[in-house]
């Protein structure tokens, strides 16, 4: 076997360019998914079910990408076709996303998203080991963790950024998604694209007959068993460290998720104590009543009203057994807006209870009534 040649600190660089784009996907997606499915009227209690599209995409899509990747050879190369492939879907993912219109539809490009991300990022994962001999590996996924920390670091803050230093709105109607979150998803996919692209074109891969010289094929590379049997194979077969790494992601991942998920609706609830009384939610039923039957002629309001006295029903059922109940934020953008709030005890509840960040609307509200 020919020793494989080092490469220069800025083909590493190069080559590795492309992770700050995936882990700006990948940040937005898990600081922002959770606030757009509130948004859009879903359960708190069902955003585990909506979720389930990372881990259900990163079981399946990352073993077959993995297989088709190691037997792709074409003008790009071997692995920059995924690169470039999944950099374009999960771009366009992000741009349909914060503008989803209902929330199946949120829920099925969180799907999409998070699909063409895993098509990324398992082959630039592969891209270090082929490129890059055995000395210098460990340097390749030093860069890549440093581009995922510095992508993963601003694309988190992006919505605030945009909100406090740019003064773009941090608040929309009930049931949209307010303008920093959808410019912050905008310019994600613009940095998605860059510098998956950066990469595609700056860096290079090994032809055929010049890799096997310095990575001899195994024999599972010539098998014609069908593919999915060669993947559960390859399951089988992997090293013992691999296997004792597998434990460690398995249970690491719980704590992942279950920060990613419920983040946001936990902050919102237990830090800016988002939560009524029965008596204050009997009142929101109330004139939550009196709007749908004065708006039984408005299908869209009808449509946006429903779901909150849904929401509104089961609180007050939990309230049999309890002081206070936790609102959720769909029940809270719904009424904490100047067309709604007629009565000035329900302001005065909100100025305390809705979101941090639709405070000042509530607080001139009092002021006015």
């Amino acid at each position: 076997m020919i020793k494989q040649p080092r490469l220069s600190f800025w083909q590493i660089w190069n080559m590795s360019f492309g992770f700050l784009g995936i882990q700006f996907g990948y940040a937005l997606q898990n600081a922002n998914v959770s606030r757009i499915f509130q948004t859009l009227g879903g359960d708190t209690d069902k955003l585990a079910l909506y979720w389930l599209a990372a881990p259900v995409t990163g079981l399946l899509v990352q073993p077959i990408v993995g297989y088709f990747s190691d037997r792709t050879w074409n003008r790009l190369g071997r692995r920059r076709p995924y690169f470039l492939v999944g950099a374009l879907l999960a771009s366009i993912a992000l741009v349909i996303m914060p503008n989803s219109p209902h929330l199946w539809i949120a829920v099925g490009m969180l799907w999409i998203m998070d699909a063409s991300i895993n098509i990324s990022m398992e082959p630039f994962r592969a891209y270090v080991g082929d490129m890059l001999p055995s000395e210098q590996r460990t340097k390749g996924f030093v860069m890549q963790s440093f581009f995922i920390g510095v992508s993963s670091v601003v694309a988190s803050a992006l919505p605030y950024i945009l909100a406090n230093w740019v003064g773009i709105a941090n608040t929309a109607p009930e049931g949209m998604i307010p303008p920093s979150v959808k410019f912050s998803f905008y310019l994600g996919a613009f940095a998605f694209i860059t510098a998956v692209m950066w990469t595609v074109f700056r860096s290079h891969e090994y032809p055929p007959e010049q890799y096997n010289q310095y990575h001899p094929p195994s024999e599972d590379a010539h098998s014609k068993e069908f593919w999915l049997i060669q993947i559960f194979k390859d399951f089988g077969t992997m090293p013992k460290t691999m296997i004792q790494l597998a434990f460690v992601q398995f249970f690491s991942w719980f704590a992942l998720f279950a920060m990613w998920v419920y983040s946001v609706p936990a902050v919102t609830t237990h830090i800016y104590d988002m939560k009524l009384d029965k008596n204050q939610v009997e009142l929101m039923i109330d004139i939550g009543d009196e709007r749908k039957d004065a708006s039984s002629d408005k299908a869209d309001e009808v449509d946006r009203l429903s779901p909150v006295l849904r929401d509104l029903e089961i609180f007050n059922a939990k309230l049999d057994n309890a002081d206070r109940v936790s609102i959720n934020i769909n029940v809270a953008n719904y009424f904490a807006n100047d067309r709604i709030l007629s009565n000035t005890e329900l302001v005065k509840t909100f100025a305390q209870t809705r979101p941090v960040s639709s405070a000042p609307k509530a607080s001139k509200l009092c002021s006015a009534k």
